[in-house]
């Protein structure tokens, strides 16, 4: 993947690599967002159905019960994928823009440097 700077100015941070990090960390923090819902009305609707089935006396119930402990096992270490990648993006591109303010600071204080030994070249 290359960067390709948005302008040639110093300091310029739209970075095509920042807005794909910014499109995955949006997208893993839907996912989690969207599976916490959608996980938990599965969750409690085997539960419900498990515990119904085992009350009538169905071998099937306990066999429901541990798909449904499994899925909720599942779901944890899933959302946990997604939390910790929107997380470390969010990260990255914080860092990624206190990086760039840097740069652009010290570029910027190499040219008032250039400037100086220009004008004493001209003296």
């Amino acid at each position: 993947m290359r960067a390709v700077r948005a302008g040639n100015r110093p300091g310029a941070t739209s970075w095509s690599v920042t807005r794909i990090w910014k499109a995955i960390g949006k997208a893993a923090h839907d996912l989690f967002t969207d599976f916490t819902t959608y996980s938990g009305h599965a969750r409690g609707a085997s539960a419900a159905a498990a515990g119904g089935l085992k009350g009538e006396g169905f071998a099937l119930g306990a066999a429901l019960e541990h798909v449904a402990k499994r899925w909720d096992e599942q779901t944890r270490t899933l959302l946990d994928a997604c939390a910790h990648i929107s997380n470390h993006l969010r990260y990255t591109k914080t860092q990624h823009a206190a990086d760039e303010s840097y740069i652009a600071g010290a570029v910027s204080s190499i040219a008032t440097l250039d400037e100086g030994f220009d004008d004493r070249k001209g003296h």
